[in-house]
């Protein structure tokens, strides 16, 4: 039975001093794909700033804000309402020559198809001394390793807010062995790439009345390309193929391309952001 869910997001921006000129890029509107439909979206601001809708390098609705007049606050509010699909994520069959799958993804051709996805970025690259975290058993399937890779960096990281920021690195992730949705996120994904596997970063929002883990703002899982399959959700956060709990918005190659809010803001002194998201979700009759 097809799932509704209202999602609500919010954030407030405080200066300390006067702000004379700002630029935001919202990236917070659910997709429409396979298994979701997006019913309607509205968004607003405190100052009444004209909101213009926009597309990205990746084919994203994104909203940008241009106030006109000085500020010192500043809020904004999304409100969508999105239809999921109840879709069975085991719903295929594989076949039993893995090693011909193998060879493939170590062709040229499939590298250069999927180059984008298989690259390393700043976030999603793992140090020299750790190069040996994850190697695949070419005796199971992609997808069984797949498994795997969700389960073990479930397990390797600890799941705490606070501890890292949208700049911490993996060196750090590695390291210290705690972090939050993205971290896990990246070192999922980077760890697919170093064994020839096409990753994205997702970001999006999570329905969390299963109790799962996630913060106050938005999630992020993976999507990985699996040959016999296309691409398929990893949340390794929670240790779930994704399914009709995870709301998305974009992908790209880490946080970076998926960042909720990017922004140039022109004023002095000190300033505070909060964010905030609720998704709330029922039934369809």
């Amino acid at each position: 039975m097809p799932l509704e869910y209202a999602i609500t997001y919010k954030a407030e921006n405080t200066y300390e001093n006067w702000v004379s000129d700002a630029h935001w890029q919202f990236l917070i509107v659910p997709e429409e794909n396979s298994s979701q439909e997006l019913i309607s979206t509205d968004f607003t601001n405190s100052l009444n700033a004209i909101n213009e809708p926009s597309i990205n390098g990746y084919g994203f609705q994104t909203i940008r804000v241009h106030p006109k007049k000085s500020f010192k606050n500043i809020t904004f509010e999304a409100t969508s309402k999105v239809i999921k699909k109840e879709v069975n994520p085991f719903d295929f069959s594989l076949s039993d020559h893995h090693h011909s799958i193998y060879r493939h993804i170590e062709s040229l051709e499939f590298k250069v198809d999927y180059e984008s996805f298989l690259r390393k970025t700043y976030f999603t690259t793992i140090p020299e001394n750790d190069s040996g975290l994850f190697r695949f058993n070419r005796f199971l399937s992609i997808f069984e390793n797949l498994r795997a890779l969700n389960q073990w960096t479930y397990d390797h990281i600890f799941f705490k807010t606070e501890v890292t920021d949208v700049n911490t690195t993996l060196y750090e992730i590695i390291k210290n062995r705690h972090g939050v949705c993205q971290d896990f996120t990246h070192l999922f994904c980077a760890l697919a790439r170093q064994n020839n596997i096409p990753a994205r970063y997702v970001s999006g929002y999570l329905h969390q009345g299963n109790g799962y883990f996630g913060d106050s703002q938005m999630h992020a899982w993976a999507e990985v390309f699996i040959p016999e399959i296309g691409w398929m959700g990893f949340d390794p956060t929670n240790n779930l193929i994704a399914n009709e709990n995870h709301i998305k918005v974009a992908h790209g190659k880490d946080y970076f391309d998926c960042a909720p809010l990017k922004g140039v803001v022109f004023t002095t002194g000190s300033n505070e952001t909060r964010h905030s998201v609720i998704v709330a979700g029922q039934q369809q009759q």
